[in-house]
């Protein structure tokens, strides 16, 4: 089963769904998600100093895979960080407002979890020089497999590499 094919890939829908996702797994994909949004989160934070939306949903994001916060919070938190990259009229910002609504929707929608990490590259490489942009998105897509622990490693690789041109080919290189 792919998304591709109208299906959801059931290695990241939970367990009490009829899925393969265990809820320890599904926390820390959240944490990464989290982890690859707010990596680039000052990019948003120079240009829109009093919007904390996205620090807040990352926040958020952080709360839910301890424990700490419900999924119907993650969700309003991710509503929230969308609206602040729908406002924001940088590019670079825009993307990590998504980065971080991404982060914070992966407690709903486990699948999210490439977002956070897309839309961050996607900023670092409009914040970059165009001369640097590629290699700039490159070594934010290495810091990020850096963070990978080792439990979700091969799910979040495989999942790069199955959803890489839907997502830009972000993940390549």
């Amino acid at each position: 089963m792919t998304q591709y094919a109208g299906r959801r890939d059931p290695r990241f829908v939970a367990v009490h769904r009829g899925g393969l996702l265990e809820l320890a797994t599904h926390r820390l994909l959240a944490s990464w998600a989290a982890d690859c949004a707010e990596h680039v989160l000052p990019l948003f934070a120079a240009r829109y100093p009093e919007d904390d939306r996205p620090r807040r949903a990352i926040e958020t994001a952080r709360a839910w895979s301890r424990g700490e916060a419900t999924v119907g919070a993650a969700r309003q938190a991710a509503v929230a960080a969308h609206a602040a990259a729908r406002s924001a009229t940088d590019a670079a910002a825009r993307e990590v407002a998504r980065a971080a609504g991404h982060a914070v929707a992966t407690a709903h929608m486990a699948d999210h979890e490439l977002g956070g990490a897309a839309y961050a590259i996607r900023a670092v490489r409009l914040a970059s020089p165009a001369s640097d942009a590629m290699a700039a998105g490159q070594r934010e897509c290495q810091w990020q497999r850096e963070q990978l622990p080792e439990a979700i490693r091969e799910l979040v690789l495989s999942d790069e590499e199955r959803r890489n041109e839907k997502l830009g080919s972000v993940f390549s290189g």
